[in-house]
């Protein structure tokens, strides 16, 4: 492992400049969240409910056995229906998310390394480093993103534009990979 920390830490932060770039400087994120209806309306109604952070369903059954109840039913057809993330009032501090943000990339690289050094012989070619990284570390950049298309109406365009950022992503890992490969 101590052998691939050079290209692992080089990758991870190409990586972390990439996905800040990605974030801030250019448009392709800017409307990943769009402005719900009725904003000030919304947070007044919400707001004296006092919820507090973190993820809900709306309806919810106590038990699977209620999901058939003519109760549930109404309620799911009433609606309305859904999930609602509740953060922590007032701004955030960017620290702390940046700091996971930036270990995941150190775990994914790490991991990613590590992957190839193992399933590779020490006189491979550069295509197969670059292969076997790329495609591991793809999986970790981008892999379980599609869970919340798939099982919770995240929109499919949002995944889509992170699974490029992942594939992005990859790439230069794999790119930092070859040319840091321990020889």
């Amino acid at each position: 492992m101590f052998s691939i920390w050079l290209p692992t830490l080089v990758s991870a932060v190409i990586v972390f400049v990439l996905s800040s770039i990605f974030h801030t400087m250019l448009p392709w994120h800017k409307n990943d969240y769009p402005r719900v209806p009725n904003e000030d309306a919304v947070m007044d109604a919400l707001s004296p409910l006092n919820i507090p952070p973190g993820e809900y369903m709306v309806p919810r059954p106590e038990a699977m056995s209620e999901l058939k109840s003519p109760a549930f039913l109404e309620r799911m057809n009433r609606g309305p229906v859904f999930i609602l993330r509740m953060l922590p009032n007032g701004m955030r501090s960017m620290g702390a998310p940046l700091a996971q943000w930036f270990v995941y990339l150190l775990i994914v690289c790490a991991l990613a390394g590590h992957t190839a050094q193992r399933v590779l012989p020490p006189d491979t070619s550069a295509h197969h480093i670059f292969h076997t990284v790329a495609l591991t570390s793809f999986m970790g950049f981008a892999a379980a993103l599609w869970q919340m298309t798939i099982w919770y109406q995240r929109s499919a365009w949002i995944s889509m534009k992170a699974t490029i950022d992942g594939l992005i992503y990859a790439a230069v890992t794999g790119l930092v990979f070859v040319w840091l490969w321990p020889r």
